[in-house]
């Protein structure tokens, strides 16, 4: 059975979509991956890279957040809006929260032995967070853009889901392999099999679309100020067997040769809808045309080009576009060369 969350008109009304992504939910979440099989296709290249980077520290971050179970709440309840501001929040822990966030997470799943002690042992706390970032900074950070990228063109066709059918449509097709509405509730299939009826009682539930998390549904009813649902991103849910990050980051010296070679062919009007599209991500084919006030056939012929170029990501529902650059499209913007 499901689990069942319960609607009111209330809680429809306070529903919304995230408009960014969770760097604590892609960081556990990716942390998590790592330690999986599944997804060898999407993943697999992503994952032997990281693991090939990582040094011994890495196994606390590791063994503290493993494949299964629950992530403790220090963790998975910080919320920096970027990889570094939530390890900022994960480094200055009151140690009161830090001490029944382990006791909360201990009374469900063994901990290690170690961790018992975090509370009291500032350096041991040290530890792990250098543990953390190191695990961030070849897992998260290099496709922190890309992530971004992936979020703001999950958030466009979100929003033209709620805007042609209602919060019901959105619900309805957000993750529909997982996810069923059938007014007033929706039904959950987890993992666990967890089998319960739960009221939002007017807090409505904020829908996270996420890169990392894996296809089933993750939720956290005791999220402040409102439960949270997390999902992977629409791309994924469209094209789950395509490698994800498949190839390694550039180097910054290779990046800037790939922004020179790229802007000299771009011209005036293809620049324009670039930076049209960045500054409007998700933006359709007709806002686009009207955006840099060319016809709408000139508009889809640039995104064409700017796609097959690898500047720009084109996300499909139905009749409708939704456009967003990449993070090489954002770099030849803001490089010199790609000025026009």
């Amino acid at each position: 059975m499901p689990l069942r969350i319960h609607f009111t008109m209330e809680d429809l009304a306070r529903t919304r979509v995230a408009d960014g992504p969770a760097p604590c939910m892609e960081l556990t979440s990716a942390t998590r991956q790592l330690q999986e099989r599944s997804h060898r296709v999407r993943l697999g290249a992503w994952r032997h890279r990281t693991l090939s980077a990582l040094h011994p520290a890495s196994r606390m971050a590791l063994t503290l957040m493993p494949p299964r179970g629950r992530i403790t709440g220090f963790l998975s309840g910080a919320a920096g809006a970027t990889p570094a501001e939530l390890l900022e929040q994960i480094r200055s822990t009151p140690r009161a929260r830090l001490r029944a966030s382990l006791e909360t997470t201990a009374r469900h799943q063994p901990l290690p032995s170690w961790a018992h002690r975090l509370s009291d042992e500032p350096l041991l706390l040290r530890q792990l967070c250098d543990s953390l970032e190191h695990v961030a900074e070849h897992a998260l950070v290099p496709h922190w853009q890309e992530v971004r990228a992936m979020t703001a063109a999950d958030a466009a066709v979100r929003s033209r889901q709620m805007l042609n059918g209602g919060v019901e449509t959105l619900l309805g097709r957000v993750n529909p392999r997982w996810i069923r509405w059938r007014a007033p509730v929706l039904e959950i299939t987890t993992v666990s099999g967890l089998d319960a009826d739960v009221h939002l009682a007017g807090r409505g539930m904020l829908l996270q679309p996420s890169v990392f998390a894996a296809e089933a549904p993750i939720i956290d009813l005791d999220a402040i100020p409102q439960p949270v649902l997390s999902y992977p991103v629409a791309r994924l849910q469209e094209t789950a067997i395509a490698p994800l990050f498949a190839s390694s980051p550039p180097t910054d010296g290779r990046t800037a040769s790939a922004v020179d070679a790229v802007g000299s062919a771009l011209g005036h009007t293809r620049a324009a809808v670039l930076r049209a599209i960045a500054g409007h991500p998700g933006c359709s084919t007709q806002q686009l045309a009207a955006l840099v006030g060319i016809a709408k056939a000139s508009a889809s012929e640039h995104a064409t080009i700017l796609r097959n170029a690898g500047l720009i990501d084109t996300h499909r529902e139905h009749r409708t576009t939704a456009h967003v650059a990449t993070p090489t499209g954002i770099a030849l913007l803001n490089a010199p060369s790609g000025r026009s």
